[in-house]
């Protein structure tokens, strides 16, 4: 009995049907009523150059698209249990006062060379800052060389660590400024220094958490979560070993405590890959939608709180969106549509932040979400230009882009845009083909807007077409609805009119089909 008591109050996977951990972070509502949805598959998205209101009637507004048609995926209840069920301990539990620690690698493959301690220090602090209630009381930069090793840091530095630590005032949790610890540096720096120690997988999730509003969120920080509570199940269990309670068998099931823990976890992470599965391909008939309805799809990407969501604020005036400064603001892809300058209707996507140093299994929990930028018609990332570690942060954009494999079509039309020169008072960009903005000011939209639509008629395989119609016969109404009416020139007496209009292959076709075989 005093095991069980033990596992009860140290491991978190026991189903506990009167319990649940506290969650610190003010999760906002899921539901958006009053605000109309995005894409909603059972109404018509046939669109006209001339009815854009039309759209959004159908919704422009930040609805994700896994909002509808729900009926056969998880109950908004199940999924709220999977999410709140299994906090990682001591994540969400309360304030804290955190004592950042960054090592600054001396050489080597994790040698940071496009950046400086001091950058990453200051970014790991805006980290903490994000957070409600949590507030940095100290920080230290060490060097090291020897990353790879459990105490990160040589004996010297690391004896230093440990006092200063432990004597500062008030601190109840460490933040070691890497990607990933393993479990077994965790427990040999929870034991020494006696408080909590989280790394950047850990924080950046706690930060997704507070900011998680739809299923697919929830269930995708669920999955990211699940290496965190295979950690802490390994750190916990050879903390019941010492008792000798880890490696007993209980309810005469065969099965070790530590077995029943990773049988647990394995039928979990197995339930929420199914929903997710679920979601894919509800994300796949959508975008097969779209396509069916030739919507050009523009992908707004770039490093955290670079503007983004700002930037198709002002693109859209879709005023359904809220931008916010802070990290990581954004973790559901949203699509709004916006006007080209020869009044062709595109899709933007405002697309989850990048940060660098994220281990490839939090890319992999939200790749759900950023398989939509693969099947996007063009990308455009957006650089703050403002910030002091810009050139860093586009490489590890980019690094990011090639992990996800993204076609090189894609990445060969891509549109680089400078935004924040606002903030820089004269700005001259290095880099040629850049389109320099303030998404704030609304300034330099204009010159985006027409390098986004040269770039979409590329490639989309659209035309440019003049075509004369019978103004007696449906022709020029068929083309408001299917194609892009740029101009229409009137020959009253003859009674037709020619017509200049963007319109698609497939679409041309069918307008042959229609009007040109009679």
């Amino acid at each position: 009995m005093k095991t069980l008591r033990f596992v009860h109050s140290r491991l978190p996977l026991f189903p506990r049907s009167c319990q649940r951990p506290a969650v610190a972070c003010r999760l906002l509502p899921t539901s958006h009523r009053g605000q109309p949805p995005v894409l909603q598959s059972n109404r018509s998205l046939a669109l006209s150059a001339s009815s854009l209101k039309n759209w959004k009637d159908l919704g422009s507004s930040s609805h994700t698209e896994e909002e509808e048609e729900d009926g056969d995926l998880l109950e908004e209840t199940e999924v709220e249990e999977l999410f709140q069920q299994h906090v990682p301990a001591g994540i969400g539990q309360g304030q804290h006062r955190v004592f950042i620690v960054h090592p600054d690698v001396k050489w080597g493959s994790r040698k940071q060379y496009l950046t400086t301690a001091e950058l990453m220090m200051a970014e790991a602090e805006g980290l903490v800052n994000t957070l409600d209630n949590w507030t940095v009381v100290d920080k230290i930069i060490l060097s090291t060389k020897t990353p790879e090793k459990k105490k990160i840091f040589g004996k010297g530095n690391f004896q230093l660590l440990t006092g200063k630590i432990r004597g500062t005032p008030g601190v109840t949790a460490v933040f070691v400024n890497v990607d990933r610890l393993s479990s077994v540096s965790e427990r040999e720096f929870e034991e020494t220094w006696g408080v909590k120690v989280f790394d950047r997988y850990s924080v950046v999730l706690h930060i997704f958490r507070c900011n998680a509003r739809t299923k697919e969120a929830k269930l995708q920080i669920s999955l990211a979560e699940i290496p965190l509570l295979r950690s802490r199940l390994k750190n916990d269990m050879a903390d019941l070993d010492q008792q000798g309670g880890g490696a007993r068998y209980i309810g005469g099931s065969g099965e070790t405590l530590y077995e029943v823990q990773q049988r647990l976890l394995k039928e979990r992470e197995t339930r929420i890959r199914s929903a997710l599965e679920k979601l894919r391909r509800k994300r796949h008939l959508l975008r097969s939608q779209r396509k069916h309805r030739e919507f050009p799809t523009v992908s707004v990407l770039g490093y955290t709180n670079c503007g983004k969501t700002t930037l198709i604020k002002a693109l859209t005036g879709d005023s359904g969106l809220q931008p916010r400064n802070q990290l990581f603001a954004t973790l559901d892809v949203t699509v709004h549509a916006g006007q080209l300058p020869s009044h062709m209707t595109v899709l933007y996507v405002d697309t989850i932040g990048f940060l660098s140093q994220l281990p490839h299994q939090l890319i992999d929990s939200f790749s759900a979400t950023l398989e939509d930028i693969i099947h996007s018609d063009l990308l455009v990332h957006v650089r703050d230009v403002s910030h002091p570690e810009t050139v860093n942060q586009k490489a590890n954009v980019l690094n990011v882009l090639r992990n996800l494999q993204i076609p090189h079509r894609l990445l060969d039309s891509m549109i680089e845009v400078h935004n924040k020169i606002d903030l820089l008072g004269s700005y001259e960009s290095s880099e040629p083909c850049a389109v320099l903005i303030s998404a704030l000011q609304q300034r330099g939209l204009d010159e985006l807007k027409r390098a986004v639509e040269q770039e979409v008629v590329k490639s989309t395989g659209k035309q440019i077409l003049d075509l004369r119609v019978n103004l007696s016969s449906p022709q020029l109404s068929w083309l408001y609805k299917e194609a892009t009416v740029q101009d229409v020139q009137v020959n009253a007496e003859e009674g037709s009119a020619v017509v200049k209009v963007i319109i698609s292959a497939a679409a041309h076709g069918r307008y042959k089909k229609l009007f040109e075989s009679r």
